[in-house]
């Protein structure tokens, strides 16, 4: 595949993106513009201000509220154009600091939530495929129960037990250690329990592949087969799964942060919603679908790098995804 291929795979991706951004951008105004809520009210302090009607009509005329909603809408989308997301009704402060305050906060239990996630998964399907039925089905059903629980309702649990109960780590806060590991699990849990059980079915049918027939006839411990030589042909669906990975940190950071009381862009974004903030609303929803695009743009470029068949070659068009 030449590098001009390349290239053009992701012209036409991030062509692609600009239209989710676009799409995005829309949704998200002309659901909270129709929404009830005055957003003058939030700009002079919220629901708890009293302002004069004289005030809220200067601050209405001042940010354009006035405005007929299209015009409005207009000029949101050529201020993001132009690479400028406006300032916060309700923090006063610039989209783009507001955001950057909290996003340091986000990244670290995302990222401790993916870290603990991809352990759990890997240690349970490492450890449970081929093995006896009773097994499998116990590893099977614990997944099925995570992944389908709520993630505000682990929260409570996790809550209950070991910050109300055993009074181990603390219930609230974003300062420390201890205060991250009770999120991080709360959003691990769901995404552990949809990738075990994926990565165990593709490594079940791996090994029985004759290459591993092989290693085993040279020897090897049953663990360095499933380690060495099974596990990196088994990882592939977990590709597949990277976009509702992200999809699944994004959105429970939204509810954990809000539940253990953490900083980050998920409270924020609560916060601004709560306030008709349409500012940081779009500038959050306006960053959560711009790593969607670059997400799914690394997933296509390693999909061509692993799998052959979808290279273009001159003159033939590539294989589908899933296409054998």
């Amino acid at each position: 595949m030449t590098i001009t291929s390349i290239l053009r795979l992701v012209g036409w991706r991030l062509l692609a993106g600009v239209g989710v951004l676009w799409g995005a951008a829309t949704l998200t105004f002309l659901v909270l513009h129709f929404t009830p809520g005055d957003p003058a009210q939030a700009i002079v302090g919220g629901e708890n201000a009293a302002p004069t009607p004289e005030v809220i009509a200067q601050v209405t005329a001042e940010y354009g509220l006035d405005q007929p909603w299209y015009l409005q809408y207009l000029d949101h989308l050529w201020r993001i154009v132009r690479g400028d997301l406006g300032t916060s009704y309700r923090l006063h402060t610039p989209v783009t600091q507001a955001i950057g305050e909290q996003a340091a906060a986000t990244v670290e239990l995302a990222l401790a939530a993916a870290v603990i996630g991809l352990a759990l998964a890997l240690a349970v399907a490492v450890a449970t495929a081929k093995r006896r039925r009773w097994i499998r089905g116990l590893a099977a059903g614990s997944e099925l129960v995570v992944a389908s629980t709520p993630t505000f309702w682990l929260g409570i649990v996790l809550l209950t037990v070991f910050s109300f109960g055993l009074r181990l780590f603390p219930a609230t806060g974003s300062h420390g250690l201890a205060s991250l590991v009770l999120p991080a699990l709360a959003l691990a849990l769901p995404i552990a329990g949809v990738l075990g059980h994926v990565l165990r079915e593709a490594l079940e049918e791996v090994l029985d592949e004759p290459f591993i027939v092989s290693a085993r006839t040279r020897g090897l411990a049953d663990l360095t087969v499933r380690l060495r030589h099974a596990l990196r042909h088994a990882l592939m669906p977990l590709v597949t799964m990277t976009g509702y990975w992200v999809g699944a940190l994004l959105g429970g950071a939204v509810i954990t942060e809000t539940l253990f009381t953490r900083q980050g862009i998920g409270r924020l974004l609560i916060s601004a919603v709560n306030a008709k903030d349409l500012p940081v609303v779009l500038g959050v929803v306006l960053l959560s679908a711009w790593i969607y695009v670059l997400v799914n743009l690394v997933v296509d470029l390693l999909y061509l790098a692993i799998d052959p068949r979808l290279r273009p070659v001159a003159g033939v068009r590539p294989v589908a995804k899933g296409v054998s």
